[in-house]
């Protein structure tokens, strides 16, 4: 049964999450997911939402910052060099029910200089079309373990984060000869993912 977590509460990523006799996950998903809110007034009446561009990106991190732009994996470069993340396609407007969009992550794969994985979503455009996160609901993050298609673990947004535009969801770091999942949560108002990233730095 998959985990539900809490902001800043963490999981080991081993299967079933048992300990050591459960073993290191060895390939997972990384899935993203949100919906956006229906207006109020007629649009709301009829059904009619906004198509609200969320843009999912994975920064590889060596000694937690990120050195090199060629660690960014997001719509732009889908492949990071190693092999070992790759981003499966953007979703232009978050309809749909399950993931939105979802980066494929080889945990044995990822080279030994890298030790932290963060995940974030910024909103595209959204100062120009005059969207932020308040007009998003059921944003979440979850691990998926590839060889058995069970959910690991879930975050669930619940907060309201009306005027910010960019998210960072999570992150994957390593932990002794493992790897660990955070849950994070902490929106900020960035303008792009360029911005959004120079964070990481």
């Amino acid at each position: 049964m998959a985990i539900n977590l809490k902001k800043g509460q963490k999981v080991s990523l081993r299967k079933n999450n048992r300990g050591s006799a459960g073993g290191q996950l060895r390939q997972i998903t990384v899935g993203l997911g949100w919906d956006p809110v229906a207006p109020k007034g007629i649009l709301g009446f009829l059904g009619i939402t906004p198509e609200i561009d969320c843009d999912v990106s994975c920064c590889l991190c060596k000694n937690g910052r990120l050195e090199d732009l060629q660690d960014l994996i997001y719509y732009g470069d889908l492949k990071h060099y190693s092999g070992a993340v790759r981003h499966m396609g953007d979703n232009l407007t978050g309809d749909g029910e399950g993931d939105d969009e979802q980066l494929f992550v080889n945990l044995e794969n990822i080279p030994s200089q890298y030790d932290r994985l963060i995940f974030s979503v910024n909103i595209y455009e959204a100062y120009q079309r005059k969207q932020d996160f308040g007009m998003i609901r059921n944003a979440f993050i979850r691990i998926v373990d590839n060889d058995t298609y069970m959910e690991i673990c879930r975050y669930n947004l619940s907060e309201h984060y009306s005027g910010m535009t960019a998210m960072i969801f999570g992150e994957i770091f390593r932990d002794g000869n493992g790897w660990q999942f955070a849950a994070i949560g902490d929106p900020t108002k960035d303008r792009s993912i360029s911005e959004l990233v120079s964070k990481f730095k």
